[in-house]
């Protein structure tokens, strides 16, 4: 008797399991709910061109019969008069720079320690600098960029040589800085005959590279420009002094071919993001200054934009990205968009265990995926970031148990 009521149990067991099985099988056919966290996504509609970039450039000419040596590093600021490079007589002359510029080191580390005191918290502040200089040069050396990697290795040589003279006393200190200081001396009134500096003629930007374009690519030039004056381009012949150049304003400009029909949606005075695929991620916000007339279906658009000519000294024909549209939004399953009973588009999203439906505006449709912004004045109504939005279900409705 016992082992057959035990027999009624464990069946009674299966079918309690089984059934239950049975019956999330059949809540799930029956319902098939499914959901998904919307998120920030913006799309650009882009337009490929390729171009020139334009500047305002002077060629700086001289007499440089010796060894040539650069001042100015690329895209820096020169004032009117300001040296530009320095010609050396011989090697004699260039060698005994190289002296003074190490002495001139010295003794600014010297004086910045005999002035520092050389207290605790002098060397703490040289501590993290150092630290952070470390950090900086693994990063810039991590990602190859090893132009910006060099300019760190100087700043770190500087820092640990100032943090190694902490340990010199006060009478050591002075000692070293009258001898450095007397050695400079004699070393700059020998080199005075020796060299010859070249000053800029004028204000401008630096910039080393000088291509044969300064002449022939003018803003002058852009003036009723056309597609088959634009490309291709023949450049003149470039100067072989090695001086550089001065960019000798701040406005600069990209003058590209386009086709018709996709300068259809471009208007004159127009402002929109040029982004050059030059390992850079930023835009230049530029402003449409001319379009040609149609010429064997392309036409010829100049853009031009004050500022960021620090960035584009080394840049000339260059293709280019054209952002003609940007739209930001939240994207969301297309099949996630629903019609409420007042005829408003719309999304489910899960609060708590109820379903609430948040009005919505299509600002893009995809093959797969929409982008909503919000529309309700009501906060609680209003999609955000995060939000779980319920994809697939069967009569859904604002306020429904959802599990």
């Amino acid at each position: 008797m016992k082992k057959f009521g035990k027999r009624i149990l464990a069946v009674l067991a299966c079918t309690a399991v089984v059934g239950y099985f049975g019956l999330q099988a059949y809540l799930y056919f029956s319902d098939p709910l499914t959901t998904t966290a919307c998120y920030t996504y913006q799309l650009e509609q882009t337009i490929s061109v390729t171009g020139y970039v334009v500047r305002s450039e002077v060629v700086l000419t001289g007499q440089t019969s010796g060894l040539l040596r650069l001042s100015r590093t690329e895209g820096e600021r020169v004032s009117a008069g300001g040296e530009v490079a320095v010609v050396y007589a011989d090697q004699a002359s260039l060698d005994r720079q190289a002296e003074i510029d190490t002495l001139e080191t010295q003794i600014e580390q010297l004086q910045y320690a005999q002035q520092s005191a050389l207290s605790g918290e002098v060397s703490l502040k040289l501590d993290n600098r150092i630290l952070s200089a470390m950090t900086s040069l693994r990063q810039h050396l991590t990602a190859d960029q090893l132009d910006e990697a060099e300019d760190y290795i100087a700043t770190l040589r500087g820092l640990i040589l100032k943090r190694d003279y902490t340990y010199t006393n006060s009478d050591e200190l002075d000692t070293q800085l009258q001898s450095l200081q007397s050695q400079l001396q004699t070393l700059k009134s020998q080199a005075a005959s020796g060299t010859r500096t070249i000053t800029a003629p004028r204000s401008g930007i630096y910039s080393a590279v000088v291509d044969g374009y300064e002449s022939v690519l003018t803003p002058e030039s852009l003036e009723d420009i056309t597609p088959s004056e634009l490309l291709p381009v023949e450049a003149g012949p470039a100067d072989s002094s090695g001086l550089g150049k001065l960019i000798a304003e701040d406005t600069w400009y990209y003058a590209a071919t386009v086709s018709e029909s996709d300068a259809a949606e471009l208007k004159e005075g127009q402002t929109l993001t040029l982004r050059f695929p030059k390992g850079e991620t930023q835009g230049y916000s530029m402003k449409i200054q001319s379009i040609s007339k149609p010429e064997s279906g392309r036409v010829a658009v100049v853009f031009s934009c004050s500022g960021y000519v620090q960035d584009v000294t080394l840049l000339r024909q260059q293709s280019a990205e054209l952002v003609t549209e940007s739209i930001t939004g939240l994207r969301v399953p297309k099949e996630a968009v629903r019609v409420d009973e007042e005829g408003k588009a719309g999304v489910y999203c899960i609060l708590g265990r109820k379903a609430q439906f948040k009005p919505v505006k299509v600002r893009y449709t995809g093959d797969e995926f929409v982008l909503v912004s919000s529309v309700s004045d009501t906060e609680s109504a209003r999609i955000r970031p995060g939000d779980e939005v319920i994809v697939t279900a069967n009569d859904l409705y604002n306020g429904k148990i959802v599990t």
